[in-house]
This record gives structure tokens, sequence and C-alpha cells, in this order.
């Protein structure tokens, strides 16, 4: 009787998991599509100003590498770009220098803004220096854009003709991250493919929804819109700053819009499973309000539907549950299925498909110990800075 129980007990468990990859599939903005790119877009009859806003904290070691690519942009209109240099202790502010000097291109201007006040996040203390320099220029738009991420030369000019085009307040697109090492191979693209989950691109384009979201390595922002919506103040203790713009954006009445990227690419290395942990962990509790309920559901959501179908697969096995383990196998196949899409933008092969809810599992840890970080005291801790609290004062560590 209680073996039967028990039986019945990992079947239901295993349609449940079958069922909500069902709604995934069908009912979740078709997020694991990779086809929302740049919207449709047209050259204007006159190219607005932009205004280039690059934060940076000891990045010596990526900037020759991406830096160039801005200063390159064949844009029509007048460009410029506003490197802040927030603190650093590597002389990336003296080599931006020495790379605009030695390649030219658009006028460079180096600035630093001094250690953020009580209730700012570095990088958005950063930011608003970078935008209260542009505002002398008076643009039309802001390029907010990392000091990782390299455009091509084109970038800039296919970015303001979608945002043009569109009627877009925000058009930001998700870089394609590094894939070279093992670890970034099996982390990387799940990254991603978790985000659009989350955020399904179609959902954040389409007018009168409520879905926000952008990607802070790439996001034209109207200046206008930027001022009606107060950005960065109104957003200045946020740690996923992205998103927290786009909800201002959407908020303040603008339209955004969110895909994935052609010409935009990241060149920060994340080698080992070490440097993916961290850069996961320190903002993942975040991203559940550091609520301990919103922990617990993500756990065991995340355990229903990646965890559960490989178990049943091998607990329907050994226990000749014929149903279990079929319930489990199509979960699974649907699973890796959606997951397929964003290897192939990885450029990456078919047999990682599979292991997926063990990619999963990872993050799933990952979100652990950044709850468990935040319990420590050490929070969200990057470049020598951590906040605690979504309203911490930067710690320096």
């Amino acid at each position: 009787m209680g073996q039967t129980a028990a039986v019945d007990a990992y079947l239901w468990i295993t349609v449940v998991s079958l069922a909500a990859w069902v709604w995934l599939l069908l009912g979740q903005g078709f997020f694991w599509r990779t086809d929302v790119r740049l919207p449709p877009r047209r050259e204007p009859e006159a190219w607005p100003s932009v205004c280039v806003v690059v934060p940076a904290r000891d990045e010596a070691a990526v900037l020759p590498d991406s830096l160039p690519s801005l200063l390159a942009q064949d844009y029509p209109g007048r460009a410029e770009v506003f490197l802040v240099d927030d603190g650093s202790t590597d002389g990336t502010g003296g080599l931006a220098g020495e790379l605009s000097r030695r390649l030219g291109g658009l006028p460079l201007t180096v600035g630093s803004p001094g250690e953020p006040p009580a209730g700012w996040t570095g990088k958005l203390w950063a930011v608003r220096y970078g935008i209260g320099l542009a505002r002398a220029r008076d643009p039309e738009y802001l390029l907010l854009t990392d000091a990782d991420i390299a455009h091509a030369p084109d970038s800039l000019r296919e970015l303001v003709a979608a945002a043009e085009a569109g009627g877009f307040d925000v058009v930001s697109q998700m870089a394609r991250l590094r894939v070279a090492s093992p670890w970034e191979r099996l982390v990387v693209p799940a990254f991603v493919y978790f985000f659009a989950q989350l955020y399904p691109f179609r959902w954040i384009g389409r007018r009168g929804s409520r879905t926000a979201a952008a990607a802070g390595g790439c996001v034209l922002l109207r200046a206008g819109t930027a001022q009606k919506a107060r950005i960065p103040d109104a957003i200045r203790h946020a740690v996923i700053d992205d998103v927290a713009l786009a909800r201002a954006v959407k908020g303040a009445g603008g339209r955004v819009w969110l895909g994935l990227a052609d010409r935009v690419d990241s060149v920060r290395p994340y080698p080992e499973l070490g440097d993916l942990w961290r850069m996961v962990s320190r903002s993942a509790y975040a991203q559940l309000r550091h609520n301990p309920l919103l922990l617990l559901g993500t756990v065991a959501g995340l355990a229903l539907v990646y965890l559960v179908p490989p178990a049943a697969v091998a607990v329907g096995a050994a226990g000749g549950d014929a149903a279990t383990a079929l319930a489990g196998a199509v979960a699974w196949a649907v699973m890796a299925g959606t997951y397929l899409p964003m290897l192939r933008y990885y450029g990456q092969p078919p047999w990682l498909a599979p292991l997926l809810p063990f990619t999963a599992f990872l993050y799933l840890l990952m979100t652990v110990d950044s709850a468990v970080q935040h319990y420590r005291g050490r929070g969200a801790a990057w470049k020598g800075r951590t906040y605690s609290r979504p309203d911490a004062v930067p710690d320096e560590g």
C-alpha cells in the first residue's frame, strides 16, 4: 500500500512538471525562440545626436578589446563618448585616453566622480556623473554601455534607426556573452535562456505589457525620457540596474524593446566555474528582493521544473514504473527542445541540451549561496564594493 502511494506520488509530481513544461513551451511568450532581434528600422531624415556613457571600474584588461569599437562607430550624426573612471586602481582612465589619442575616432572625455554617497550603487553613481557630463552637449539619445562590450561599426547607427522607426524610448540588446571555456559553454547560454524565461522578450516590446527588462551592457535611452523617469536617481540603489531602468521607463509611460544582439558582444572572460558563480550569485538574491519566501518558492520551482524530469526517468526505470519514466522523458525532451535554439545562437553542440538540468542545479546552488552571503552580511559584491541591502551604503571590502 505504502509503495503504491509512493509510486502514485512520483507520477503525479512528474505530471505536474510535464504540465509546467507544456505551459512554458506555449504560454510564456515563446521565450525559447531566438528570433527577437532589432525591430524593423529605417534611416531617419536627420540623425539625432548621441552621447555614449561608459562606467568603468578596473577595466584595463578588457578596454583594449572594447573601447576601440566605440571610438570607431560609423554614425552619421553627432556622437561623443564619455568614459567614467569609477575609482579604478589599474589605470583604466589613463589607458582610455591613450587609446583615444592613438586610434582617433569619436571624441572621448574621461572623468571620475569620486566615491558614491550613501544609497547609491557605484555603477549608477558613475552613470549619473557621465549623464551629467553628456547633458552639456544636449544629446537626444544616451547609449549606456559597459566597458566590456564591443560594438560592430554600425551598432549605434542600427540602434538609433530602430528607436526612431519604432518610437521606442529604450532599445536594448542582450550582448552575446563569451563562450570559449568548457564552463562558459555549459553555463552562459543557460544564463540568457533563464533570463528570457523570466522576461520574455516578446512581452517587453508589446504595447500595454507590464513586463519590463533591459540588458545593461547595451541600452539606448532617449535623453528626454531619462529626465522624465528620473534616471538614474530613481533607481540609485538598484543592484540589478538594467531591469530597474526598464521598469522606471515603463512607469513613466515610455516604450521598451529588448532582444538578442547580432552586433554587440561581451569580451569579458569567465573561464572558471568560480568566475561564473560570482557573476550569478552577486545579484541572484537581489532578484528575489531578499525575500526568504521567494527564495523557497524559487528553489522548489527550479527543482520541480528542471530536476524532476531526469529524476523521474531514473526512478521510473529503476522501479519498473513505465508511466512515471515516460512522463519524465517527455518533460525532459520538451526542456531540451526549448534549449536548442539558444545553443544554436551561441554556436554550441546540441548534445548540451539534455545537460540543462545539471546547469539548472548549479543555478539553484548559486541562488542559495547568494542568500547565504546576504545573511552573512556580505551581500552583492563586485570589484571591492559590497551591497548588503537594496538601500545599503556601499562598503569598501
